[in-house]
Parts: C-alpha cells; structure tokens; sequence
C-alpha cells in the first residue's frame, strides 16, 4: 500500500456527526494529498456555506494522522466553490448569545481541582432554581461533561437558518450542553495547536443556537495560555469565578488566574472563589469534617486577593459517584446538593 493510501485509510476514520457518521473520504471531502518523505499535507475542501463543524473535521484529521505515525503532518482547508469576500460567520459574532443575560467563566489556575464537577452542578443548581441555563465545555482537552451528564454519545444536530450555520444544544436535566467531547471517538486525544483549539473554541460558544438563557456558563480550560487570552478577548464574558482546594499548591496558582482576569488587556470581574474538597465528611457520620487537603486556604487566599468566598464544597464520596454515573450530586437532596444550590443563589443575587 503507497503512502496515499495509507492516509486516505487513516482519514476514513474521521467522522462527520452532522452526516450520519459518514467519513471525510466518502463525503468527498478530502481535496488533496501531498507527502514529501515524512512530511504530509492534507487538503480539505468545504463548500462556501462553512460547515459549523470545520474546525472540529480539520483537528480531528490531524490527530488521525498523528495516531498513524505521520507527526509532521498539517490539514488546510479551501473553499471549492469561488465566493465573494464576504463578513465572518456567526461563530465569531455575538448572535448566538444575543438572549443570554449572563455568560460566567468557571476556571481554575491548575488541573485537578474539580473545577468540571463545580461548574456541571452548578449549572443544573441553577436550573433547579428555575433559571434557564447553558453550559459550554471549553476545557478542549479534557472535556469531561458528555460523562459527567450522561451524555456520552450524543450527536448534537447542525441547522441551517437563514444563511447561517448552527448547532444546536444537547438538553438533559433541564440545562442546554455544548461540549468538544460530543465530536470526538471516545478516547481519542484532540491533538490541536492553540489557534485551532480556539477557533473550536469560540464555535462551541458563538455558533450553538443557546436561545433565552438567564445563564451560561463556560467551563473553561485550567492554566492561563493563549486558549484562555483569545475566550476572554473574543467572547463577552461578564464575569468569572475561581475554583481552588485549599492545598498550597493550588492556592497559589489560583493567585495566577486572578491576576489574569485582572490584566488590563482582560479586566473582567470575579465573582468569588470557590473552595471545592473544603473537607472530608463520610456518609456515615454526616456531622463529622476531615481537613485532608488543609483548613480555610480557599478562605485566606480569597481575604489575600479582595475576592468573596462564596462557596465550600465539601469532599463527598457522592458527588464522585454521581459524576461518574452521569447523575450529578446537585440533582439530589443532601448536604452537597445544598451547596452548589446556596452557591447558585449567591452567584444570582450578585448579578441581579
């Protein structure tokens, strides 16, 4: 089998989930194949009305290339019908998010922090209390809300309407959910550099038809990189809340994200730290509070910046569980559905 061959091969795996899970190769989108020794480049051809879906086909290529051993690869794209110069499509303008009242950035300065879990119950927290509420997963590589909402499969539909290019919400528990992890294999890594992952990105924001929403949140990738920097600079963020465990270690890069919220060049609000894992309380004795990862960090560190606590979530072997099964602990009655619910509640009065 010739080098071609083999790559249209390792293509056939890349999925279009707008097109009954057809391939790229059968949907004859594959424009061109080049190789020089180790060196590929693959061309995509799209039509002129952009599929909503571009970025995800191109990343999705890329990493099938990588998987077969082709690292020093790159996808282009072309248009294959000529087209006027014309403006840029809805995923980079404000009209999908026209009717959103409020968009909140959940972010952590580290991995590890449960910063996913806060921000899945706390979206369905704000639906028990009757709010409209979106959730868009930006945590690109390692999206996390297909399994932790039990979604795991879905495929979220593309509609057109009135020339411009949608995709439409996965509904489950009463909150609309966009995540990266709906378009791709389960297990596959997206192996995406930083423009691309953007560019994903602001789609998986601006080009969802969220509708009226009183909420919608944005799961975003931990650290403070570039993906973070474009999120801010390109999507109308009001405000953000930080996610920390009270171990020194993540208090001090929750420090770091607090300064980049608050560069100049960003200048978005914070509206209060979140101290997730606060203490260990066994389902057995309830009453009972274990300081495994340390006492009131989250606390200090929020006195040591001007930024309200305004919630501590306890470390509860429930809320694990619920997120593994796809169940979230916020959709219960306990005391760890409380506190995602009271912190929903402050996080609503702050913003009127």
């Amino acid at each position: 089998m010739n080098t071609k061959d083999k790559i249209m091969n390792l293509l056939r795996g890349v999925k279009h989930p707008a097109k009954q899970d057809r391939d790229i190769v059968e949907l004859g989108m594959v424009h061109s194949v080049e190789s020089e020794g180790p060196r590929v480049i693959v061309t995509l051809g799209f039509p002129k009305r952009r599929d909503p879906l571009a970025e995800y086909l191109i990343g999705a290529a890329r990493a099938a290339l990588v998987r077969g051993g082709y690292t020093d690869s790159e996808v282009k794209a072309i248009v294959t019908e000529e087209e006027p110069a014309r403006k840029k499509g809805p995923e980079f303008d404000l009209e999908g998010v026209r009717n959103v009242r409020h968009i909140i950035g959940i972010a952590s300065g580290k991995g590890g922090v449960g910063k996913s879990t806060v921000a899945v119950n706390l979206a369905i927290a704000f639906a028990r209390l009757g709010y409209s509420t979106g959730l868009a997963d930006a945590d690109v590589y390692g999206p996390s809300v297909p399994l932790m909402t039990g979604t795991e499969g879905a495929e979220p539909e593309a509609l057109s309407l009135e020339g411009r290019e949608w995709i439409l919400p996965i509904e489950k528990y009463g909150v609309k959910w966009m995540s990266i992890g709906y378009f791709a294999q389960k297990g596959q890594a997206l192996v995406w550099r930083g423009p691309m992952a953007s560019n994903a990105l602001k789609q998986m924001i601006l080009q969802v038809r969220w509708e009226e929403l009183d909420f919608l949140l944005v799961d975003m990738p931990p650290g403070t990189g570039d993906i973070h920097i474009s999120l801010l600079q390109e999507t109308p963020l009001e405000a953000a809340v930080l996610v920390t465990t009270p171990q020194e270690v993540a208090l001090a890069d929750v420090a770091k994200g607090a300064d980049m919220f608050r560069n100049k060049n960003i200048n978005r609000p914070l509206l209060g730290i979140v101290e997730n894992m606060a203490w260990f309380t066994p389902a057995e004795h309830p009453d009972e509070k274990y300081y495994i990862f340390g006492r009131d960090g989250g606390r200090h560190m929020a006195e040591s910046l001007g930024i309200e606590l305004i919630g501590q979530i306890p470390l509860v072997q429930g809320i694990r569980e619920s997120g593994d099964c796809g169940e979230p602990a916020a959709l219960g009655t306990g005391p760890e559905a409380q506190a995602f619910i009271d912190l929903a509640g402050k996080i609503a009065a702050k913003l009127g």
